[in-house]
């Protein structure tokens, strides 16, 4: 599981929005949310740097109850 749809509605992006801003169609961003696309490394790094976060947080590391995005 990622966190692309948590990171992308706490900076305010629709999915075209950030689609856009990382060169992919809309449906790509809904795929990858829904854990049904596994994108490549480049938008991997594309989508870590419009969140304002890291590739480790966006992808890989489990959320604790604890952790918010602040």
């Amino acid at each position: 599981m990622n966190r692309v749809k948590e990171y992308r509605k706490h900076c305010n992006f629709t999915q075209i929005e950030l689609a856009k801003r990382v060169g992919v169609a809309r449906q790509t961003i809904n795929l990858i949310e829904n854990d049904k696309y596994n994108p490549s490394l480049s938008l991997c790094i594309s989508l870590a740097k419009e969140l304002n976060t890291d590739l480790n947080t966006l992808f890989w590391e489990e959320k604790n109850n604890e952790e918010s995005i602040t």
